[in-house]
């Protein structure tokens, strides 16, 4: 059976349509006269600005019957790192709301009980701890189990669909911020993940991707003509989805990164960090596509709420260029080198991750750890077999890579 719903097709003009644009003409016979459930939050939305809710609601009257929510909920509100969001109501559609972020981070047979199709419309990230991508996992296995179908409305990689960064995630450090062997920067969409989930873990459910027309996987968020609409909190612009593939490492880590600033994971810094005496030990000749300024903030909360930390903020100058993992890597070696007594990796839980440490589950494996900042090769922490990688994925790409 051939999941993929529509023609995709790709141009440089803007702004494209996506999965929920083009789904009511591309309607999979599943659909009809079904019931409805909904995987969406705030970043739901259509070209006209419309909840995913509100437009399955109108479009198909009757027919929804539960909305569904990842981590940081319906409305984004919640924060990060097992800050769980309650079940609840939707008072205007008169249907409950049941959260994968609570004491279960799968739907449960209850959840699922009077639902023939559940529909998923999420805007990832482009970056594998990201914890979208395993609640659409952890979504395939319940309905399988369940015989419901799944259909997967598509939305771009804000980060593109042709770089990949930072190495393969190691088997002995899957977790819910990484469920199979992908790399950091993993240039899939949704609707393509779901496609390679099912075929990888041979899940037996009944998928279908409505695909978006006008994505090119060379584009960025930046590039398409639409809203950035925050996925979750910490995530207020395009440009901070840009820097968070590598800037994510830093919560395995006692360095702030912006958190409880107005300019989340662009930023990076400590109490004990001087920003003149960081900025002249960073390498920039080896870090394209990004400038660096010294900076003092202050976070509201999170790590070292109330207190000055010094740091260096984060100017990405040439996104085809930039390498976020990379400059985060040098970044948070550099402090190490320079704050040996001061510099920390955090213990756990991170997660419900509670034995591994979680710059382990974070970067995909022990190496950046266990690595000295003077002796490992930077390129040995970050490589990544980009090849290998397409070559297991290719098979699975919902639009052509160039």
């Amino acid at each position: 059976m051939n999941p993929v719903i529509g023609s995709p097709t790709e141009s440089n003009s803007v702004p494209i349509e996506m999965g929920i644009d083009r789904w009511v003409h591309q309607r999979p016979d599943c659909l009809r006269k079904a019931d409805l459930g909904l995987l969406m939050n705030r970043a739901s939305v259509d070209r006209e600005l419309r909840f995913s809710c509100d437009v399955v609601a109108q479009s198909m009257p009757g027919q929804l019957k539960a909305l569904f929510t990842p981590q940081h909920g319906l409305w984004g509100d919640a924060q990060a790192n097992m800050v769980e969001t309650d079940h609840g109501w939707h008072h205007g559609l008169g249907v409950p709301i049941y959260s994968l972020y609570s004491e279960t981070r799968r739907p449960t047979a209850e959840m699922l009980a009077g639902i023939d199709c559940l529909i998923v419309d999420l805007q990832d990230v482009g970056t594998r701890v990201y914890t979208y991508f395993w609640t659409l996992l952890e979504c395939l296995r319940a309905c399988a189990d369940a015989g419901v179908s799944i259909v997967v409305l598509d939305r771009p990689n804000p980060i593109g669909g042709v770089v990949v960064e930072g190495p393969l995630l190691d088997e002995s450090c899957f977790s819910f911020v990484g469920g199979a062997t992908i790399p950091m920067r993993h240039g899939l969409t949704i609707g393509e993940a779901a496609v390679w989930f099912r075929s990888e873990f041979a899940i037996d459910v009944e998928l279908h991707v409505v695909t978006m027309e006008g994505w090119s996987p060379n584009a960025f968020y930046q590039d398409l003509g639409r809203h950035w609409i925050p996925p979750s909190p910490n995530l207020p612009t395009a440009e901070s989805a840009l820097v968070y593939p590598g800037q994510v490492l830093l919560e395995g880590t006692n360095l702030s990164e912006g958190r409880g600033t107005t300019t989340p994971f662009e930023i990076i810094g400590a109490p004990f960090v001087d920003p003149e005496v960081l900025l002249a030990a960073i390498p920039t000749d080896a870090l394209p596509g990004v400038r660096f300024l010294p900076l003092y903030f202050r976070p509201t909360f999170d790590k070292w709420a109330g207190q000055t930390c010094g740091g260096v903020s984060m100017h990405v100058t040439d996104r085809q260029r930039f390498r976020s993992y990379r400059t985060s890597v040098q970044l948070i070696l550099a402090i190490q080198r320079l704050w040996p007594g001061d510099f920390r990796w955090l213990p756990p839980p991170y997660e419900y991750e509670t034995r591994l440490p979680p710059i382990d589950i974070i970067s995909g494996g022990d190496q950046l750890r266990l690595a000295t900042a003077s002796a490992e090769s930077i390129d040995a922490l970050c490589q990544v077999d980009e090849q290998a990688w397409n070559d297991r994925v290719q098979g699975f790409y919902l639009y052509s890579r160039s």
